[in-house]
C-alpha cells in the first residue's frame, strides 16, 4: 500500500538540534533508475549531532554490473550475488529512515533510484523532507573550494572519513559535511527546518544581508508591518509562521515588488496574535489604519459607495457615499463607484425600477426608459403607486428573503444572449449577477453577525469572540476560553443594516468563513445566530464561450 503522508515537524518550525537527520548514500549500476539498479545502500541517523544508528547492505542487482562500475566502486557482481535483492532490503530501509528528513550529496540522484524501487514495489514515493548538502555548499562556500565534490568538501571540513564510492564511508562523510555547513549556516540564523529548507534558494542580493532583520520573529501567528528609512509602514502582511513568513521573501521570489520592497526595508514590526483567524483581521484593520503603498490589492478605498433604494413615493435606486437614515434600503459597502454601479445595473436588469429622477407628474411623456420597456415611470403621473408598489416589494423580499427573485431573471437572460450568439452581452450580466449576489450574502453575512450579539466560539486553531461582527478576543488552541472578551479594538458598534466601511465588511466576511468552515464550534450566543433560509444561487450551470 502507499506510504503515508509525512507530516511537518511542528510545520517545519522544529530546531535543528530536535531534527532527525538520516544521511544516506547509495550505489548503482548505472545512472538511469528507469533501467539501472542498486547495489548497495549505506545510512546513518543522526539527532542532535549524535549518532543514534548505521545501516548498511549490499543489493543483489538482479542484473550484472557493469565493468566500469565494478572500476569505479570496487564492488564485483560475485560480491553481491548471494546478498538480499532490493525487496527484501527496501522494507528495513523504510524503517530505519522513519520520519527523518533524508541528507545527500545531490541527493536527487539518491532519491531518484529510492522512489523507483519504492514505487516498483508498491509503496509509493518517500514522503520525507530531503536536504543536498551539494546545495548548501553552493549556497554557503561557493568561492572557498575548488568544486563541490564530495571528497572536496570531506577534506576541506577535515572529514575522519573520506569517500570511496562505497555507501556507508560516503554517508559518513556527507554527515560530516553536513555538520561543517549547518555550523556556517547558523552564522545566518538558520535554527530551525525551514530555514535550512529555504536557504538553498535564498537570493544572492545585497538586500540577502536584511534577512538578519527577521532573526527575532517568533515562530507564531501574527502580523507583520515592513518600515522604511523614514519609519513609515509601506505593507502590512499575516502569516500562520511570522519568521518563516518574513524569511522567504529572501528565498528565490523573484517578483519585482519584492525585490522593491527589500530594497526600501529598514527595520520590521510585528504583533503576535492568537490565532490565524486574529492575525488576518489584525491585518485588515493595520492595512486601514496606515494605507501601505505596497499592499495595493487589500488597500481599502479611498472612495466608497453604497447602493440605497430610496424613502418616496416612488422609490429608486441612488448611489451614496456613506449609509444614511433616510434610505429604506442599502447594499454595500463597494470598494469604488463602479462597483456599486455594477449592483445597480443588475437590479435594473431583473425588476422594472424607475431610472428617472423627476418629480412624478411633471412630464407630458413617460421617460426614454419607460419608452423602451425597461422601467416603469412616473413623470406623467399614469404610474398607479400600488403598481409600482409591487415591483418595490419585490425588491427588498429578493434582498432580505429570496434572491432567486432578483437572481432568476439575470440568469434568464443570460441563457437568451448566449443562445442568440451574443456572448459578450450575456458575460456583461453575469458580471452583474455576480456583483448583486455577492452583495446580497456580504449583507446577510453582516446582518447574522450583528443580530447573534455576543459568540463565543472554538476551532482546531483556537477561538474566538465576536460582537457585532467584529472580532474582540482569541485564545490560542488548547487554553481555556475566557468569560469576557480578551480585548476590545474598535469597541461595540449600534447594529446597523450594512457596514459602514469596507475594512469592517471584509472583517466581517472573515470572521464568517471562519465560523463556517466546518471545523468550528460555537460555545455560547448571546442573540440567534441565522441566516434566510432561501440560499443565494449561483451560476453553476452556465457556461459562456470566451469571446
Amino acid at each position: 500500500m502507499p506510504l503515508a503522508m509525512q507530516r511537518s515537524f511542528e510545520d517545519m518550525g522544529a530546531p535543528l538540534v530536535e531534527v532527525p537527520f538520516c544521511v544516506l548514500d547509495i550505489e548503482t549500476t548505472g545512472g538511469s533508475p528507469a533501467h539501472c539498479r542498486i547495489t548497495e545502500i549505506g545510512a546513518v541517523r543522526y539527532r542532535g549531532g549524535i549518532l543514534e544508528s548505521a545501516f548498511h547492505t549490499l543489493v543483489n542487482p538482479g542484473c550484472e554490473i557493469p565493468p566500469f562500475i565494478t572500476v569505479l566502486t570496487g564492488i564485483t557482481h560475485a560480491m553481491v550475488v548471494e546478498t538480499p535483492p532490493i525487496e527484501q532490503a527496501f522494507p528495513s530501509l523504510l524503517e530505519f529512515i522513519g520520519d527523518a528528513v533524508v541528507v545527500g550529496h545531490n541527493v536527487r540522484f539518491d532519491l531518484s533510484f529510492l522512489n523507483a524501487a519504492a514505487e516498483r514495489l508498491g509503496y509509493g514515493r518517500l514522503a520525507n523532507r530531503s536536504v543536498d548538502t551539494v546545495a548548501l555548499a553552493r549556497r554557503l562556500m561557493r568561492s572557498e573550494v575548488r568544486n563541490l565534490k564530495l571528497s572536496t568538501l570531506a577534506g576541506y571540513f577535515r572529514s575522519p572519513v573520506q569517500p570511496n564510492h562505497r555507501a556507508l564511508e560516503d554517508a559518513k562523510a556527507t554527515a560530516h559535511v553536513l555538520w561543517g555547513l549547518l555550523e556556517r549556516a547558523g552564522t545566518l540564523g538558520v535554527t530551525h527546518l525551514e530555514d535550512l529548507l529555504q536557504l538553498p534558494t535564498a537570493r544572492g542580493t545585497p538586500q540577502y544581508g536584511k534577512i538578519r532583520l527577521a532573526d527575532s520573529l517568533p515562530r507564531r501567528p501574527g502580523v507583520y508591518l515592513f518600515r522604511d528609512r523614514n519609519n513609515a509602514v509601506f505593507y502590512v502582511g499575516k502569516a500562520k509562521n511570522l519568521r518563516s513568513r518574513v524569511r522567504s521573501y529572501f528565498y528565490g521570489d523573484t517578483r519585482r515588488s519584492v525585490a522593491q520592497m527589500l530594497r526600501e526595508l529598514a527595520t520590521i514590526e510585528h504583533r503576535v496574535c492568537e490565532t490565524e483567524l486574529e492575525a488576518a483581521v489584525t491585518e485588515v484593520r493595520l492595512i486601514g489604519a496606515h494605507r501601505p503603498r505596497h499592499n495595493r490589492r487589500s488597500k481599502p478605498s479611498r472612495a466608497p459607495h453604497w447602493v440605497r433604494l430610496t424613502d418616496e413615493l416612488f422609490p429608486r435606486l441612488a448611489l451614496a457615499r456613506s449609509p444614511r437614515p433616510e434610505g429604506i434600503l442599502y447594499l454595500g459597502p463597494f470598494r469604488g463607484r463602479s462597483g456599486a454601479r455594477l449592483v445597480v445595473e443588475a437590479i435594473w436588469d431583473a425588476l422594472p425600477v424607475r431610472r428617472c429622477t423627476g418629480r412624478p407628474g411633471t412630464r407630458d411623456t413617460p421617460c426614454t426608459y419607460a419608452q423602451l420597456g425597461v422601467a416603469l415611470c412616473p413623470c406623467d403621473g399614469s404610474l398607479p403607486e400600488p403598481r409600482y408598489r409591487e415591483v418595490v416589494n419585490r425588491l427588498i423580499a429578493g434582498v432580505e428573503n429570496d434572491p432567486s427573485l432578483l437572481l432568476d431573471p439575470l440568469v434568464s437572460k443570460i441563457e437568451q444572449l448566449a443562445g442568440s450568439g451574443r456572448f459578450e452581452e450575456a458575460a456583461w450580466v453575469r458580471d452583474r449577477h455576480a456583483a448583486l449576489r455577492r452583495a446580497i450574502e456580504r449583507r446577510r453575512i453582516w446582518r447574522a453577525l450583528n443580530e447573534a450579539g455576543t459568540i463565543r466560539a472554538e476551532g482546531s486553531d483556537g477561538g474566538a469572540v465576536i460582537e457585532s461582527a467584529q472580532l474582540t478576543g482569541a485564545w490560542r488552541p488548547g487554553a481555556p476560553p475566557p468569560l469576557y472578551p480578551i480585548h476590545t479594538t474598535n469597541g461595540n458598534q449600534a447594529r446597523s443594516e450594512v457596514p459602514s466601511s469596507v475594512a469592517d465588511a471584509e472583517e466581517a466576511h472573515l470572521i464568517w468563513q471562519w465560523l463556517t468552515s466546518g471545523m468550528v464550534i460555537p460555545i455560547d450566543i448571546t442573540g440567534q445566530l441565522a441566516v434566510p433560509v432561501l440560499p443565494v444561487p449561483g451560476l453553476e450551470r452556465i457556461e459562456i464561450p470566451a469571446v
